[in-house]
């Protein structure tokens, strides 16, 4: 391991995670070549992304047991994950001190290096999703596909529980935090210092940013929008990392005889050439404000794992595309009722 350690990446994941989880992430990612690169005097802001991505990563590896019993499986044969991309889903509504949406992730994107690669829309889940891509390393580093829901869609009873749910959200970034983003944005480098104390920050933001709220109004979002339910407890923390696999059939088949809770069936975008499928989400316990005024427990959907098979399009270069029917089918791994039917 000593041989990857003097570079950009590793220095800014250990600063973050430790020498330890750092050295594990390196040993279970497959990381390009051309972003381990000798310490300089700055950091890029492609070794930023690639560090932001393996620190949600290993945050997503220790929310999800089946995740994690995956990866040390992939491990134990001496193989790597091919980390394809990271989802998180946003609300497009006010949001107390956060910028509303998909503009509080963002801001953190474009000064990485990302760009929208192409926009989805989900109306059965009354959803907007974009897909962001890493202009300088788009088939290896990781892509994040944001979701927006969009609450006037839905009846004012919701809208009101989103209010509230949603009204006390701090802002992670400060307006130091800000002014390094602008700069890495303009200059494509930061200085170590502020590479350093940046980074933490732009994790916190991939997290739940808003306060306890009323049973009552988890159950008035969850009646009209699982999604929405689920972005109440969890915020804009990764709801799934997905591995990049070569044959998706295979890997199904052998989650299946090991007794994980692998979805049914496979799917298949229109095009036939990104195939799609998950373990159920890993559950979690979480506390409401109940009519008494007392905290109470309750277990709800948290995040999951998810797999992805990619084909080549005839240019050569990866399909990275995404599917609107494979989403919404995915999406439905953090529903009450998948939690039932797999368990």
């Amino acid at each position: 391991m000593s041989e990857h350690r003097a570079n950009g990446v590793f220095r800014l994941v250990k600063g973050l995670l430790g020498t330890s989880a750092a050295g594990a992430l390196f040993t279970q990612l497959e990381i390009d070549p051309r972003l381990i690169r000798p310490l300089t005097d700055t950091v890029s802001r492609a070794e930023m992304a690639q560090a932001l991505n393996m620190a949600l990563f290993y945050d997503l590896h220790e929310r999800v047991p089946e995740g994690h019993d995956y990866v040390q499986d992939v491990m134990a044969a001496g193989q790597k994950i091919t980390f394809d991309h990271g989802a998180l889903r946003t609300v497009a509504w006010p949001s107390g001190a956060l910028p509303p949406g998909e503009a509080a992730i963002s801001r953190v994107l474009r000064p990485l290096g990302f760009v929208v690669a192409d926009t989805y829309p989900l109306p059965r889940l009354k959803m907007t999703g974009r897909a962001w891509a890493h202009a300088d390393f788009p088939e290896t580093i990781a892509q994040f596909f944001v979701s927006e829901l969009h609450p006037e869609a839905f009846s004012a009873g919701f809208q009101a529980a989103v209010t509230r749910v949603l009204a006390d959200s701090v802002d992670p970034l400060g307006p130091q935090d800000i002014g390094r983003l602008e700069r890495l944005g303009r200059d494509g480098t930061l200085p170590w210092t502020d590479a350093l104390a940046l980074l933490p920050k732009l994790v916190a933001c991939f997290g739940r940013q808003h306060g306890g709220f009323a049973m009552a109004d988890y159950e008035t979002l969850l009646a009209e929008s699982a999604e929405m339910a689920w972005i109440a407890t969890e915020g804009n923390a990764f709801n799934h990392a997905t591995d990049r696999v070569e044959d998706l059939q295979q890997l199904s088949d052998a989650q299946k005889r090991k007794g994980r809770s692998i979805k049914d069936a496979i799917e298949v975008s229109r095009s036939g050439r990104v195939l799609q499928t998950a373990f159920k989400a890993a559950q979690v316990e979480r506390e409401f404000l109940s009519s008494e005024g007392d905290w109470v427990s309750r277990h709800v959907p948290g995040s999951f794992y998810e797999f992805i098979q990619r084909e080549r399009l005839q240019c050569g270069r990866l399909d990275l595309a995404f599917d609107a029917g494979n989403a919404t089918a995915i999406f439905k791994m953090t529903t009450h009722e998948a939690l039932e039917i797999l368990s």
